[in-house]
């Protein structure tokens, strides 16, 4: 029997490696694909920290999953291929195709839309990196060497050309594009602040650009120092140490002539005051201010001016979105190798996990775990 080794996340921050058997046959429409990087994301850093809830208990709670295999930003060689699924994915064995997150029905409102993102299974939503050791076939996660493709995966298919460390960059890319293009609308000539240079920020800034924005202004702390060197490379105008400097928005005005930002994209992952920040800096005409990761905020809504403010509350990413992202890695034309800094075998899950918090490796931006034990 073949087998795949996994890191099986067992308890906060406690990972162990185990042989799980490769299922010996697969629906039609399935697929397993051996993996060939599998990204961090920053949601995976919940699995160092302990479940909350109210007994303060793991395993039956954490989501309701116990023991499972983490990783949901998956890249990988089509291994074994049903006829069915090599038909409806246009695949066939050695391609190589990545994953989005979301297993959704297909048959309800959201998927009969384009919010399939939003679409529960199995009275309660089945997510790579996140379904249990006790669905089968096990394989969910991309801390593994294999990974089962479910009938209704979305899948993407990504040029062979590209270095799987780069490639996997696709989800956080994708939510970039969604989140500073497509949620604000970002047009030619648009001044966008970009509040936090995460490898989702940095995703922002690509396509804030390639959708035409005249001014980049990218924000940090002083240790987002090579992040905010990156985000130049990556086409900001400008960044903004915020720890430094005493009054951010009066630099953006500056920055602006004046005039201040049509957008920004908050994904600061828990900032203080961005949001009345956002607000003061808006451009004197409009802004679309979108929180993708914004901090605990309270906003008195008398001190929005008058102005055509929207603030958009924004979710993941669509189907488009993920195939843009894949275009600007595939372009050859981003620095990869200053964003994608690190990559660790599946035995040192924790420490990836840590370098990702800013805990353990210095300077990681995009990090990996690798096919190996």
């Amino acid at each position: 029997m073949e087998t795949s080794f996994a890191a099986v996340h067992v308890g906060p921050g406690e990972f162990e490696v185990r042989e799980i058997p490769l299922p010996e046959d697969i629906p039609d429409d399935a697929a397993i694909i051996k993996i060939e990087a599998c990204g961090i994301c920053g949601s995976d850093l919940s699995g160092l920290r302990p479940a909350r809830n109210p007994e303060g208990e793991w395993g039956e709670f954490g989501g309701g999953r116990g023991p499972h295999i983490m990783g949901h930003e998956n890249l990988g060689l089509v291994y074994r291929v049903g006829k069915a699924a090599a038909q409806k994915w246009k695949i066939k064995e050695g391609d190589r195709i990545a994953l989005e997150e979301y297993v959704p029905c297909g048959a309800c409102e959201y998927c009969r839309s384009q919010d399939f993102r939003f679409c529960g299974t199995r009275g309660g939503e089945i997510r790579y990196g996140g379904a249990p050791l006790t669905l089968w076939p096990a394989l969910w996660g991309g801390y593994s060497q294999y990974l089962y493709v479910h009938p209704n995966a979305v899948v993407h298919k990504i040029p062979n050309n590209v270095p799987p460390t780069h490639a996997a960059a696709f989800l956080p890319f994708s939510n970039g594009v969604e989140w500073g293009f497509k949620y604000p609308d970002t047009r030619i000539g648009d001044a966008v602040w970009v509040q936090g240079p995460g490898q989702q920020g940095l995703g922002a800034v690509i396509a804030a650009k390639a959708a035409g924005a005249e001014c980049i202004i990218v924000s940090g702390l002083g240790r987002d120092k090579h992040r905010l060197e990156v985000a130049k490379l990556l086409g900001a105008d400008y960044t903004i140490d915020v720890e430094s400097e005493p009054d951010p928005v009066a630099r953006v005005l500056d920055y602006t002539g004046g005039d201040g930002v049509n957008v920004v994209v908050n994904v600061t992952g828990g900032g203080k005051g961005c949001v009345d920040q956002a607000i003061a800096a808006a451009h004197k005409r409009k802004c679309n201010i979108v929180l993708a990761a914004a901090g605990k905020e309270t906003l008195a809504l008398d001190s929005l001016p008058r102005k055509k403010i929207q603030l958009i509350k924004a979710n993941g990413h669509s189907y488009d979105s993920v195939e843009l992202a894949i275009q600007f890695i595939a372009s050859g034309k981003l620095p990869m190798d200053k964003i994608a800094t690190h990559a660790f075998p599946m035995s040192r899950a924790r420490e990836a996990l840590e370098a990702v918090a800013g805990t353990g490796a210095p300077d990681a931006i995009h990090v990996s775990i690798l096919p190996e034990v």
